[in-house]
C-alpha cells in the first residue's frame, strides 16, 4: 500500500506546505520504504549547507534519521520529529519528518564551537542558526501533534474514498455483466414461450381433427398455453427486480 496510489498529491503538498509557513518548521513525508514523496518545505540553510553540506555533520544527520522517534533533539540542538503514517488497521505506510526549529534562543559559544567540530567558518554558522524559528517547546509539541493528525485523516479518508470508489467501479462492471446475462435469460425464456405456444396451437389442431376423442389434447394444449403464459410474466418480473435492484446499487 503507497501513499501516491491513493491520495491526491497536489492536495498533500498543498497542505505540508501551508503548515511549514504558518510553523516556521520544515516538513517531508517519505513512502514506508522510505522513499521521499513529497517536496521538503521550511528546509533551513543551516541544516542544509553547513549541517548536512559537511561529511562530519552529514554522519550525524543521516544518525538522527535513522534513530530519531517522536519529537527529539538533533546533533546541533534543533528539535526534529519522526512521526508516522498509520492506517485506521494500524500497518504504518509511512512518516512525516522534518522541524529544524530552536526551543531556546542559541548560545553564541556553543555554536561557535560547533562550527569548529564540523569544519565550516563560524560566522557564517552563527549567522545561518539566526534564521532558525525559536518556538516554546509546548508549542513545537502542539505543531508537531496537529500535523500528525492532520495527514493521517488525511491519508485515511483518502484510501476510504478511493477504496469506495473502486468497490463502485467493480459494483458497476459485476451490475453490467449480470444485465447482459438477464437479457440472455429473457431471451431463452421468450424464445422457448414461443415455441410452448407453438405446441399448444399444434395441439389444439390436433385435438379437433380428433374430435371426441382429442379431449385429452384439449387439456395438455391449455397446459402448455398456460404454461407459456407463466414463463412470459415470470421473465417480464425478472427484468423489474433486476432494474429495482440496479437503481437502489447505483443510487
Amino acid at each position: 500500500m503507497r501513499i501516491a496510489e491513493f491520495c491526491d498529491m497536489i492536495k498533500l503538498e498543498e497542505i505540508l506546505k501551508n503548515w511549514s509557513k504558518s510553523t516556521g518548521m520544515s516538513v517531508t513525508v517519505y513512502d514506508m520504504d522510505g522513499k521521499k514523496i513529497s517536496e521538503t518545505y521550511g528546509e533551513k540553510d543551516f541544516c542544509t549547507e553547513y549541517n548536512r553540506g559537511t561529511h562530519k555533520g552529514r554522519e550525524a544527520c543521516e544518525k538522527c534519521d535513522r534513530e530519531g522517534k517522536g519529537i527529539y533533539a538533533c546533533h546541533a540542538g534543533l528539535y526534529d520529529y519522526k512521526v508516522q503514517i498509520v492506517m485506521n488497521d494500524g500497518t504504518e505506510i509511512g512518516c512525516i519528518m522534518g522541524g529544524q526549529v530552536l526551543a531556546d534562543v542559541p548560545d553564541e559559544a556553543k555554536y561557535r564551537k560547533k562550527a569548529k567540530e564540523l569544519g565550516v567558518d563560524e560566522d557564517k554558522y552563527f549567522a545561518a542558526i539566526a534564521d532558525v524559528k525559536v518556538k516554546a517547546k509546548d508549542e513545537i509539541d502542539a505543531s508537531v501533534k496537529l500535523l500528525e493528525d492532520m495527514i493521517n485523516m488525511f491519508v485515511n479518508s483518502s484510501y476510504e474514498t478511493d477504496y469506495n470508489n473502486k468497490l463502485r467501479e467493480d459494483l458497476k462492471k459485476r451490475i453490467e455483466i449480470t444485465s447482459k446475462n438477464v437479457v440472455k435469460i429473457n431471451e431463452n425464456i421468450a424464445g422457448l414461450s414461443n415455441r410452448q405456444k407453438m405446441l399448444a396451437l399444434n395441439a389444439s389442431i390436433e385435438a379437433a381433427r380428433a374430435g371426441e376423442a382429442g379431449r385429452g389434447f384439449v387439456v395438455v394444449a391449455n397446459e402448455v398455453k398456460n404454461l407459456a403464459a407463466d414463463m412470459k410474466v415470470a421473465s417480464e418480473k425478472i427484468t423489474v427486480m433486476f432494474n429495482e435492484l440496479t437503481d437502489n446499487l447505483t443510487m
